[in-house]
């Protein structure tokens, strides 16, 4: 299996704002992103988070959905109703579904669940930093190195070759060709790809990328699909 070791996995000139009011929780998502390579400025509570993000000086905030003076949904709502654009990831203890739907229709980018793995936690706050100015789901044809997808016949090919691949395998490549060049996690293809909210503690993604890998690589070309220790995969360059 191919590795990837992260290093530092932001610019050094990149910052994100975090918006949280518990202090152990600042510490340490703080100490976190900046082993990362982040700059981090950090609110206690929601009116002050609103001001800070509506300057549009961050590339990434993250936003408690409980905060003192303005809860972490409405203070969102606010900067999109501002068009302040910046990626939001909602990092909270409110983990139902109807949490999640009502972050994420909020106007949040991301959603992650206290307690949350600092692996993904980095993960995720790069990915929404290296977002396309594009997007990439408008595509019809995607291509990393000399691996295509074209999304109108779903067909993959390498190096001119076909490559048959089942319907779940070609959602799987999809997801991570739309993706390349950022980590995707495990939680994320779960519920992507295969619509599990849950994690249901089997190898159901492992299995399905290594058969993934034996056909895309299977004439001897350089590995496309990397693994991230301790973070996910990634297709092409980080």
């Amino acid at each position: 299996m191919t590795a990837y070791e992260p290093g530092r996995g932001a610019a050094s000139s990149q910052r994100v704002l975090l918006i949280e009011d518990e202090a152990e929780t600042t510490a340490h998502v703080s100490e976190s992103l900046r082993e990362a390579g982040w700059i981090v400025d950090a609110a206690v509570d929601g009116e002050d988070g609103l001001e800070r993000a509506s300057r549009g000086e961050h590339d990434v905030i993250i936003v408690d959905r409980m905060l003192p003076r303005r809860d972490g949904l409405s203070l969102v709502g606010e900067l999109r109703a501002r068009r302040v654009q910046t990626p939001v990831l909602f990092l909270t203890a409110m983990g139902s579904i109807a949490d999640r739907v009502a972050g994420l229709e909020g106007g949040g980018d991301d959603y992650l669940v206290k307690p949350f793995s600092s692996a993904e936690l980095a993960a995720r706050v790069g990915a929404l930093a290296r977002r396309p100015a594009a997007p990439a789901y408008e595509r019809t044809s995607l291509q990393v190195d000399d691996l295509e997808v074209d999304r109108l016949s779903r067909t993959v090919t390498r190096a001119g070759r076909r490559i048959e691949v089942l319907p779940l395998e070609y959602k799987l490549l999809e997801f991570l060709m739309l993706n390349a060049g950022r980590v995707v996690t495990r939680a994320m293809l779960l519920e992507k790809v295969w619509g599990f909210h849950f994690d249901p503690r089997t190898n159901i993604v492992e299995t399905h990328i290594s058969r993934l890998r034996a056909k895309i690589d299977q004439d001897g070309g350089p590995p496309l699909i990397v693994t991230v220790r301790g973070a996910g995969y990634v297709v092409g360059a980080v």
